[in-house]
């Protein structure tokens, strides 16, 4: 299909476009330099708009009903002009309750497709949507998530008035997938009024918990912690901070402790899921020989071989398990075993470790003692 997509540069402009691509479609975009002739072409050819381009901090007042009621009068003349009756998605805003200057323009702009529906029997659906965000929303200019992510990424102060205001939000992706169940004819009620639609997931956070959660972003290089990830909203707030980070910056260095007998590199920390460690090893070195009452582990080797070993704290037979880079498996720890991991290789022995909890120095659960008995 022919998708003429208003704003098409944008925020939600640029996040829709490359979906819709993703699926076989055609886009004929609309942006600040398209010129009237190509306007006038695009609401000829196209069988579905995404009409999204808007006016949101202008210099003066009339910018509001001149970008938003006035652009939106013009798509819609071009489209009645034309002889086309595709359907019309329009990007409207909550504040469209609101009597300010720019809910007043958005709400004329909504009121111009209703009266386009019913003179042309086009299909027209009304989004009036909460704050939006994810990757690409432009900072200091319509999004305090963009905003805050920015400035905590880069170690800058943010500004918080009232860090009890609570923000309804909309994550970009949820709204992508809302647009092509629009694309469809089969979008989201909002509310009881079914005149207008909405994206069914929206989360309404404190812009100091917001603030918070970003902080704790910044720290996790440090702490190494992972956000809670089965939280829907930490997960998606988690993956627009980093798209936020300065392009110098993706990578940051782990502290590693090396002796001897090769080095140990604490990975990732989680609240609930334990944590990752990488352990080299080299060659003819053993580590290990020692057990747990409840922590229990897991040994994936990456690289060289290795021979694992077992032995029931209570028991006498040995259990042996050889492990190479080349096959890769993982073998479990159980609680209650003593083990050891031995590299019988001639490189440096690399293994990936993963434990159920997070090391806590005031209570170990570690107790030494040796797999071959004296």
């Amino acid at each position: 299909m022919k998708i003429l997509v208003t704003g098409s540069a944008g925020f939600v402009g640029r996040n829709l476009v490359l979906e819709l691509r993703n699926r076989g479609h055609e886009i004929l975009g609309c942006t600040l330099e398209t010129t009237r002739e190509e306007l006038e072409q695009y609401t000829k050819e196209c069988g579905f708009v995404f009409h999204l381009a808007g006016v949101n901090r202008p210099k003066e007042e009339r910018e509001f009903f001149e970008g938003n009621a006035g652009f939106t009068e013009e798509i819609l003349s071009l489209l009645e002009h034309g002889g086309n009756r595709a359907p019309v998605a329009l990007s409207s805003s909550i504040q469209a309750e609101r009597d300010n200057p720019y809910g007043r323009s958005k709400r004329q702009a909504e009121d111009l497709l209703f009266a386009h529906g019913e003179q042309t029997g086009a299909p027209v659906f009304v989004y009036r949507l909460p704050n939006l965000f994810g990757k690409w929303s432009m900072p200091n200019y319509n999004s305090v998530v963009a905003t805050f992510c920015y400035n905590i990424a880069r170690g800058l102060p943010v500004t918080i008035h009232d860090p009890d205001s609570e923000v309804p939000l909309c994550y970009i992706d949820d709204l992508v997938a809302e647009f092509l169940r629009c694309l469809e004819e089969k979008p989201t009620p909002y509310g009881k009024d079914s005149r207008y639609c909405t994206v069914p997931e929206v989360y309404r956070r404190t812009v100091g918990r917001i603030a918070s959660l970003l902080q704790g972003f910044r720290e996790s290089r440090k702490t190494l912690s992972l956000p809670v990830l089965s939280d829907p909203f930490e997960r998606k707030l988690y993956s627009t901070y980093l798209s936020y980070l300065p392009e110098d910056s993706f990578s940051y260095p782990l502290a590693t402790h090396s002796d001897h007998r090769g080095s140990f590199t604490e990975f990732l920390r989680t609240p609930d899921r334990g944590q990752v460690s990488v352990n080299v090893s080299k060659p003819g070195i053993t580590k290990g020989n020692h057990w747990h009452h409840t922590k229990n582990e897991k040994f994936l080797v990456v690289s060289g071989q290795a021979l694992i070993r077992f032995r029931r704290v209570d028991g006498e037979e040995i259990l042996e398990y050889p492990v190479s880079g080349d096959r890769l498996e993982v073998v479990d720890i159980p609680p209650g075993y003593t083990h050891t991991i031995t590299n019988t290789g001639n490189t440096d022995l690399v293994t990936v470790m993963w434990v159920n909890e997070c090391y806590d120095p005031k209570k170990p659960d570690t107790y030494v003692l040796e797999v071959e008995k004296p």
